[in-house]
């Protein structure tokens, strides 16, 4: 009889608690976020391209745990065995590297600078990883380390065996560097120039160290010879080790900050966002900053992992693109700038790749941070005048890297969604100017713009590497330019101009193929042509990829493709068709080839940008249901809370902002247009806090195990359209859906449910 009572009241208990968990919003949030998701990748095959960053919201440095050696892009490998060093990195992907970079490590024994020679045994069981805070064992010296981080500065504890011996080394890198030890005052400043392009001649970041112990000794070292008792040093490689004698748990407590403007300016940093504050004070700090955050989002679930995932891709989200900024002494935003090197006023972003992040990342920051999207704007404002140029990628300043005029779509969102407070009327100019020519390096300015404007395309013949993909980005580009003029009223000839020039998607479509291909300048299709040949005319992906670029007139699309039944069964093809490829334009597959590869979707390639948006134009064409089905299967298969956790680059929060839009229900297929198509809700509830004060509920009942929409509401009505509007969400209120096992063929199957195009669907 007990027994029973007992199992009674235990069945009763875990009832409530399951209810409970799901009936409630998640709570503390970044304590499910695993910064080590994506971290197990390597060079041919990224699972995310990671690596654990302990930062603030936005900061201007990050710290990272180091298993690489310097100039490894690969900076933290999940599956290393050994730390080689913490460092202060600003590294926005492994493609791209890091620049301004140093670190910290402690050691006991004999004294030792080396990577090699210092690097110690470490285990992920003896790791605790956070946002906010970072733990480890160093088992070859028995010392625990602790660190946390603000914006610009860091806060170090290393806790030491009983020891005469005890070592903490201050590597400033190769490239060039200095290193002073100011015994008298506890303190270590010094520079590193060490960097992978992208800066001007001047480029130094400075730093201050500032310890809670006087040393014993000291030693410079040139990365060969230790000079005990040298105090400054200036040399290819320098560093400087500080020698203690601990008792045992002895805890040494360092202070580091950093600027790019001057040794002044990184005492100022430090006093300004430490100064007295303990170790736990600034965890505490960076815990509420983080929670703060994350908590504009708040989710039920009973999937713990869900939540995790969600939490993990938003972290990233608010990572890129960094505050490359200072406050000076008066309270002044100042910031050096990584064009000309000079040290001017005003807002500052950088490590950034407009290719990947004006998807969906940027369409993020409009709907819940206007502010600091208008921030971003006038930090391009700030790009423009000090370069000539608006950046596509930049890191910190211009980097040769992808293509595209991608720029065009960042700004033309930010101001037709109504953000305001930077000078439109510069960046406009700024626009147009891309449009006529390439800038200092190819993927600033438009390379090929020569062609593209007289003939309406670039060739495949004119040796200008992947030619339609440029096309086809700068058409949609030359949309996002009309649509802006429209809104600052400009001449109706300049507008018509890119009106048209939008259309030259249509040049570089073949009606034989239904698909996109390369072509000559003497107006013939490219042949042979392999639709599965990735790169040539085609940027890190094939014509199966690259043809539904065209965000902007998917039914101008559709129409080329004998309209909508021939549309939906290309986009089928995609997942029917067998993951084939022919990498000889490479010579090799690279990574991106390879994730396509393995994960059984067929030609579907969500590891990389260009085909991310291609699950939601099913709704252009009356069949919304299988755009629920692809994004669920995304959505559960292809990304996990784990170190392999992404299925290719995440790119500086791209493809993080694919999961967090997605799982919330909805996705910005064309930035530059106010609307979101509608997806399959992940969770049976979600509470948005939107940046006006007002609230966004989505429920979704039945989503925890269903993906079909049956049918929608929003504020009440009747949902008839698969999309929203950027002004309905800021309304706020109440979006319902009630979802099924199976589809509702009959939900948004009308033209006039679909989302916009520049050629309007048949009614």
């Amino acid at each position: 009889m007990k027994i029973t009572f007992v199992i009674a009241a235990l069945t009763l208990l875990l009832s409530a608690c399951s209810e409970t968990a799901t009936n409630s919003f998640i709570t503390d949030p970044v304590e499910l976020v695993n910064p080590l998701m994506g971290s197990d990748s390597d060079f041919s095959l990224s699972n995310g391209n990671t690596y654990p960053a302990i930062a603030r919201p936005w900061g201007m440095n990050f710290w990272a745990p180091q298993t690489n050696k310097m100039g490894n892009g690969w900076l933290y490998q999940y599956d290393a065995n050994k730390l080689r060093g913490f460092k202060q990195t600003h590294q926005p992907s492994p493609w791209i590297n890091d620049y301004g970079q140093f670190s910290v490590f402690a050691t006991t024994g004999k004294p030792v600078f080396s990577e090699v020679d210092r690097a110690s045994w470490f285990s992920h069981k003896a790791e605790t990883v956070k946002p906010y805070l970072y733990e480890v064992y160093l088992a070859d010296y028995d010392v625990e380390t602790a660190f946390t981080a603000t914006e610009r500065a860091a806060f170090f504890q290393f806790t030491f065996p009983e020891s005469d011996s005890s070592n903490i080394i201050i590597d400033a890198f190769d490239g060039g560097s200095y290193i002073k030890i100011i015994p008298e005052e506890n303190k270590v400043t010094g520079y590193t120039t060490k960097n992978s392009g992208g800066v001007p001649a001047n480029f130094k970041n400075w730093f201050v160290v500032q310890f809670d112990k006087p040393f014993e000794t000291f030693f410079t070292t040139d990365n060969e010879s230790f000079f005990e008792g040298k105090a400054e040093l200036k040399d290819l490689h320098t560093g400087a080790i500080l020698h203690f004698n601990t008792n045992r748990k002895e805890k040494i407590s360092i202070k580091i900050a950093s600027s790019f403007i001057s040794l002044k300016q990184a005492e100022l940093n430090l006093k300004q966002e430490i100064a007295d504050k303990t170790f736990d004070q600034l965890v505490a700090e960076g815990k509420s900053e983080w929670n703060r955050e994350l908590e504009k989002i708040k989710i039920q679930t009973p999937n713990i992992d869900k939540a995790r995932t969600f939490y993990s891709t938003l972290y990233r989200i608010l990572l890129f693109p960094r505050k490359f900024f200072e406050v000076n002494a008066a309270g002044k935003i100042v910031h050096y700038s990584p064009y000309n090197g000079e040290v001017l006023p005003g807002y500052m972003f950088t490590d950034n790749g407009f290719w990947d992040t004006f998807r969906a990342v940027f369409p993020f920051f409009t709907l819940m941070y206007p502010d600091l999207n208008s921030q971003i704007m006038d930090g391009l404002v700030n790009a423009y005048k000090e370069s000539g140029w608006l950046p596509e990628w930049a890191s910190p300043g211009h980097r040769d890297c992808m293509i595209g005029s991608n720029s065009a779509s960042l700004i033309a969102d930010s101001y037709l969604k109504g953000i305001r407070g930077y000078d439109i009327e510069t960046l406009y100019e700024a626009i147009l100017k891309n449009t006529k020519g390439k800038g200092p390096v190819s993927s600033v300015g438009r390379y090929g713009a020569e062609y593209y404007n007289e003939l309406g395309y670039i060739p495949y013949d004119v040796d200008i590497r992947e030619n339609t993909a440029r096309t086809l980005e700068y058409a949609y580009a030359d949309y996002c330019i009309a649509e802006l003029g429209k809104a600052l009223g400009k001449p109706e000839e300049e507008i018509s101009l890119f009106e048209k020039r939008a259309q030259n998607y249509r040049n570089v479509f073949d009606p034989e193929t239904k698909l996109m291909r390369g072509k000559n300048e003497n107006g013939e299709f490219q042949s042979p042509f392999n639709p599965y040949k990735w790169g040539d005319a085609f940027t890190e992906g094939n014509s199966w990829h690259y043809t539904w670029s065209v965000f902007h007139d998917v039914e101008g699309l559709a129409r080329h493709m004998g309209g909508h039944n021939s549309f939906t069964t290309m986009l089928d093809s995609i997942f029917v068709v067998p993951p084939v490829f022919d990498c000889s334009y490479y010579g090799f597959p690279i990574h991106e080839i390879r994730e396509m590869q393995i994960v059984n979707m067929g030609n579907y390639a969500h590891g990389n940008q260009p085909i991310q948006h291609m699950i939601y134009l099913y709704n252009y064409a009356g069949q919304p249901w299988k755009t629920q089905q692809h994004a669920r299967q995304v959505l559960t298969k292809l990304y996990q809370p784990t170190p392999d956790g992404y299925c290719g680059d995440e790119d500086n929060g791209q493809t993080s902002a694919w999961y967090v839009f997605s799982a919330l229900g909805f996705y910005p297929v064309c930035p530059g247009t106010p609307e979101y198509v509608i997806g399959s809700p992940l969770f049976e509830k979600v509470q948005i806090e939107l940046p006006n004060g007002k609230q966004l509920t989505i429920e979704a009942e039945g989503a925890e195990t269903n993906f079909y929409i049956q049918k929608a509401e929003f504020l009440g009505q009747d949902l008839n359209k698969s999309y929203f509007t950027h002004g309905e969400l800021l309304k706020g209120g109440l979006i319902r859906f009630k979802m099924g096992s199976a589809p509702n063929k009959a939900l948004w199957n009308a033209a006039e449910s679909f989302p916009s195009s520049v050629t309007p669907p048949k009614k």
